[in-house]
């Protein structure tokens, strides 16, 4: 089970983890998919720039793990420029 502390500092249950998986894009350049992973999950370039090298080496990375509906919005923020995600259990 996944909890997070709310603004108020009380612990919610969101459920079983699960996980955003971005998929290698041979559409985009680099930089674009660096760009969109950082609008989704909101991170350093370098860290936008390892998950990006890790989908383009290895056909998949993932973008992040957490509970089902924040794992959702970041893929539907990564397929604005139609990049191929998936989201499954962690």
């Amino acid at each position: 089970m996944i909890k997070e502390k709310t603004e108020t500092g009380i612990s919610i249950s969101l459920g079983k983890p699960h996980k955003t998986i971005l998929f290698n894009d041979e559409i985009h350049s680099f930089e674009e998919v660096v760009s969109q992973v950082i609008k989704a999950i909101h991170c350093e370039v370098q860290k936008a720039y390892q998950i990006t090298l890790q989908a383009h080496e290895t056909g998949r990375a993932i973008v992040y793990i957490g509970g089902l509906e924040k794992c959702e919005l970041v893929a539907s923020i990564l397929e604005e420029i139609r990049l191929g995600t998936k989201v499954e259990p962690a």
